[in-house]
């Protein structure tokens, strides 16, 4: 398996970028532009990869595909067409986004998000955004998230089926459908389920970890790697069947002397299970 994740350090070009990446011992990166850069760097952060046996992992799009606000809905589209063709040119094992929501938050929670017809609207986006950029050298995908779909791995199948896309496969964040207590309590059957579910379409995971607050109602709370319940001495092995190149990814953390601290967490938890990280 490949292990990257944020790095919370400017860089202005490749050199530093891979500085910074040595430095925490990544074997796998984000993208380190974004559709705006001209060609020559998009091409100069390539060949910085490839030189140093880097996998690009994830390119990001992180916007609303299903805004209620038309204008920015459109844009967003737009936007994760041009994000997907980047992963194409930089090879990216996938370009992620959250479906999207129909609340005034982008990445937030609404009644409407179940609706079957913002359903239809999401499948209809995604395959818009596919068959435009047609990609053969990455997929697009989703991220699962907790009040939104998919946020089930049987959902995910569905969204699967009904996109009916090859290049559309699975981006696993499975923290973010631990949603109740008892996929809380069940972690690792649960995560354990998302993998026999979901392991040929998966392309990147997100890895992190989760506490509940004995209170009332349920309040589950994203902490880093080793700060929660999750046995991750079960979970990497589950990554490592899927590939020697597939990319686990940390995130959400303040800087990057905390990367660097979890990323260590997780080396420690492969050579205790027996787990090789390139």
């Amino acid at each position: 398996m490949r292990l990257g994740g944020g790095i919370e350090k400017s860089y202005s070009n490749p050199q530093e970028w891979i500085e910074l990446v040595k430095e925490l011992g990544y074997s796998a990166v984000y993208a380190p532009v974004d559709c705006t850069a001209d060609s020559v760097t998009v091409k100069d952060y390539y060949k910085a990869a490839k030189e140093n046996d880097l996998v690009i992992g994830e390119v990001g799009v992180w916007r609303n595909c299903l805004s209620k606000n038309e204008d920015e809905r459109k844009n967003a589209i737009e936007y994760a067409k041009k994000q997907l063709a980047l992963a194409q040119e930089l090879e990216a094992n996938c370009c992620v986004n959250i479906i999207g929501s129909r609340s005034e938050m982008w990445d937030s929670f609404d009644e409407e998000n179940y609706d079957d017809n913002i359903y239809c609207m999401a499948v209809d986006g995604i395959r818009e955004i596919i068959d435009s950029v047609k990609p053969t050298n990455t997929f697009y995908t989703i991220e699962p998230m907790p009040w939104m779909v998919p946020d089930s791995p049987e959902e995910y199948l569905k969204l699967i089926k009904d996109v009916d896309r090859k290049a559309f496969g699975v981006h696993l964040d499975y923290v973010n459908m631990i949603n109740c207590p008892k996929r809380y309590v069940k972690s690792t059957d649960f995560i354990k389920h998302c993998f026999e579910l979901l392991g040929p379409y998966i392309k990147s995971i997100h890895g992190k970890d989760v506490i509940m607050d004995r209170a009332y109602t349920t309040l589950i709370h994203e902490v880093r790697p080793g700060e929660g319940t999750l046995d991750y001495l079960k979970i990497l092995p589950m990554v490592e069947k899927l590939g020697k190149d597939t990319t686990f990814f940390i995130e959400h953390l303040p800087d990057y002397e905390t990367y660097k601290i979890t990323a260590d967490y997780i080396r420690e938890k492969a050579v205790q299970s027996g787990v090789e990280i390139k």
